[in-house]
């Protein structure tokens, strides 16, 4: 495939990033963005000079283009992915591929009537530091994996402030989904059974009817164990938006990744002081060029090769069965079998 005539579907923080790197790589174009508010597609359009549709129907009957980045909110995936899917367009899901099995299923079935290619935005597979500990484990460096852990949650600002639906996701599928992917690569292995405890109260109390976190311990058919924290409730004092640590013990050694607080660079300024971003989007030459940009260029570069995506459909749909499992031993607080 040569140049690729690229869509983005969904015009807020991570649209952005797609409408970004399909402009900038040299194998693809933009050629469109897409909102249901075509008023903040039209802002993002203009940026690049391109169309600006208001809807999945417009966007299909109006515009000429091979492929798409879906960037709407979590619960929100199913009919732009499908109508994509089924008009023969290449889909980059953002994370999670559904909040429902039945979505997920729908997905899954759309992209294999249709052909086309379907890889969701697992970005954390692209993290260097990560990245380390992949390959440490693999090569038996650290003994059989026995035990892990690992924290991923967000500051009280993003589901009062950052995100205007977060009543209608969760922390489990906003973030909870990258920490199950994580685990997954990480152990090579799959997760067979979860127990899970939710906390309700602080969002409620906010107006925002969601569960505050998550405490879970996911079992892997290996044998390891993990301790899964994930939580809408880090103060606004917090030096980044996301608080994020993870331990792998081995039966000979061990493997700790403090992601937030790296201690690369702190900043101390008159009204703040923070730890800056250097591995997710940071910007070099004017240009973003961390791991989350690195995984949408990587599917652009798969499209062009034809070589499989880092991150399978598989993957993708094995992630959204375990989120489920875990919701519902929240709901029940009794271990849940997952279903695949």
């Amino acid at each position: 495939m040569d140049e690729i005539r690229f869509a983005v579907v969904g015009a807020g923080t991570w649209g952005r990033a797609h409408a970004s790197e399909y402009e900038a790589h040299a194998g693809s174009r933009l050629v469109a963005v897409c909102d249901a508010n075509l008023e903040a597609a039209e802002k993002v359009a203009a940026q690049y000079g391109v169309r600006a549709f208001g809807s999945i129907e417009a966007l299909l009957d109006d515009a000429e283009f091979d492929a798409a980045g879906v960037a709407t909110p979590d619960f929100a995936h199913r009919d732009p992915a499908v109508a994509l899917l089924d008009a023969g367009k290449h889909v980059l899901l953002e994370k999670p591929l559904a909040t429902t099995m039945d979505d997920a299923r729908a997905i899954v079935a759309a992209a294999e009537r249709s052909g086309a290619r379907l890889m969701v935005d697992f970005h954390n597979r692209w993290s260097p530091p990560i990245n380390v500990a992949k390959q440490t484990i693999a090569a038996g460096d650290i003994g059989t994996v026995w035990q892990a852990y690992i924290r991923l949650n967000n500051t009280l600002r993003v589901p009062t402030q950052a995100l205007s639906w977060s009543a209608r996701s969760s922390i489990l599928w906003f973030l909870g989904s990258h920490a199950v992917d994580t685990l997954r690569w990480l152990l090579d292995d799959d997760v067979v059974r979860v127990y899970s405890v939710a906390r309700r109260g602080v969002l409620e109390s906010l107006g925002i009817a969601v569960d505050d976190g998550y405490q879970s311990i996911l079992e892997f058919a290996g044998g390891a164990t993990a301790v899964m924290e994930n939580h809408w409730m880090a103060p606004n004092t917090h030096p980044n938006n996301n608080d994020f640590k993870i331990n792998v013990l081995g039966r000979e050694g061990m493997l700790d990744l403090d992601l937030t607080n790296h201690g690369a660079v702190k900043r101390f300024l008159p009204q703040r002081a923070d730890i800056p971003d250097v591995f997710v989007k940071p910007i070099v030459g004017g240009r973003p060029v961390g791991f989350a940009h690195a995984s949408i260029r990587t599917f652009v570069d798969c499209l062009i090769s034809g070589d499989p995506f880092p991150v399978s459909v598989e993957d993708a749909h094995k992630a959204t069965a375990i989120l489920l499992a875990v919701k519902s031993s929240s709901e029940t607080r009794t271990p849940v079998v997952v279903a695949y």
